[in-house]
């Protein structure tokens, strides 16, 4: 009996150092998942709020010469031409820290609202050149112009 406990001891040896390093391993990776998620998070809400600019701006791209008088209101009527003019030129001065930001479409279907879709790459915050994490991110924004 006491040799079959000797026997039994002398097999759990160096069992932690294997659960150590596998546990190790599995919570780093899970520190990485949790941080790249919130890069892409962070990285299309940043985008999301350029568009969102770029839809507000286009939405105030109607000149004076534009409008109307119907019945009782004023009315007007917004341009594609000029909502993508617009949309184009706030995309060209807008700070931001994104990556290949392009202007897929801008337009107002109603002629009152402007839609504004951007599309840029986001990157893992860490990759490597065997690994290049890359992923498109698109988002659409839609802002309407009111006149009293």
């Amino acid at each position: 009996m006491l040799r079959l406990r000797r026997r039994m001891r002398g097999e759990d040896q160096g069992s932690t150092l294997l659960l150590t390093i596998f546990f190790s391993f599995l919570g780093l990776s899970l520190v990485l998942v949790v941080a790249a998620a919130t890069s892409l998070y962070l990285d299309r809400k940043r985008l999301f709020t350029v568009a969102d600019g770029a839809a507000l701006a286009a939405a105030e791209a109607w000149s004076l010469d534009s409008i109307r008088v119907d019945g009782d209101e004023l009315a007007f009527e917004l341009a594609d031409a000029d909502v993508q003019r617009v949309a184009a030129d706030y995309l060209r001065d807008a700070a931001h820290e994104l990556e290949q930001v392009e202007l897929v479409e801008a337009s107002s279907v109603d002629g009152r609202s402007a839609t504004v879709t951007l599309r840029a790459v986001w990157r893992a915050p860490i990759h490597t050149e065997l690994l290049p994490v890359a992923v498109p991110i698109e988002v659409t924004a839609t802002a309407r112009s009111v006149f009293h």
